[in-house]
């Protein structure tokens, strides 16, 4: 692992630690965080799975902290955890039941008080947003594909490109969006120096985005668009 990496990891860490204070966790939060990780194969899911962030999103809490709890799960790190693994840890539809209850007890109209004093992170949550431009997209298909341009040379960002193709077909959009947001971020990129104006609606998140990652690590984002790639390879 190179140093950057390094780096990343344990800037990760430091973030999971200090959201982990900030979030309040309750205890039924542990039946939903179980169900994905009996789904086989079972275990620790990846940060960015599919079923993580969806519940990462409905519970308000980013899934850098549910992975961390989910390797609570997986040592039995508490006696509350031994207790509801050995209620729930063989009879995978008692815990289905359980957890279906829960979640209706959400429309009760107590979701307020039920999730009181946790830590509502917008921003990533807002990250996985559809764009105001075009619903179809999100600032994290915007970001994985930033990471495509840094491995392209202007010439190649083009439809015919494989590397092009291949990742539209992943996170799901035509190749004609993909390369209308390369065009968006080689007008943001100073080094291009681009004079022609852009018409494009994408221009603007493109901007937002580039601001946040453009000018950053390159290697440091690849890694980032590795562990997000990881909701689109999950279904």
């Amino acid at each position: 692992m190179g140093h950057n990496s390094q780096l990343f990891f344990i800037f990760a860490h430091k973030l999971v630690t200090l959201m982990g204070k900030s979030s309040k966790w309750h205890d039924d939060n542990w039946l939903l965080l179980m169900q994905i990780y009996l789904r086989r194969p079972v275990g620790v899911k990846a940060v960015y799975n599919r079923e993580m962030v969806n519940l990462g999103l409905e519970l308000h809490i980013h899934p850098q902290i549910l992975n961390s709890k989910m390797r609570d799960i997986a040592s039995l790190e508490t006696p509350r955890i031994e207790h509801i693994w050995q209620t729930y840890g063989n009879n995978p539809r008692k815990l289905a039941r359980a957890a279906s209850l829960l979640r209706e007890m959400k429309g009760f109209g107590r979701a307020d008080e039920f999730y009181d004093g946790v830590e509502l992170n917008k921003t990533w949550e807002k990250d996985w947003e559809p764009l105001a431009e075009d619903k179809s997209l999100t600032p994290i298909i915007l970001i994985l594909v930033l990471d495509l341009y840094f491995r392209l040379t202007p010439a190649t960002m083009v439809r015919e490109t494989p590397e092009v193709q291949e990742l539209a077909r992943l996170i799901g959009i035509s190749t004609s969006v993909a390369v209308e947001i390369l065009d968006g971020f080689q007008h943001c990129d100073p080094y291009l120096n681009r004079r022609d104006v852009s018409l494009s609606p994408l221009l603007l998140p493109c901007q937002k985005v580039w601001q946040r990652y453009g000018n950053g690590d390159t290697e440091d984002l690849a890694e980032l668009a590795r562990q997000l790639m990881e909701y689109y390879r999950t279904k």
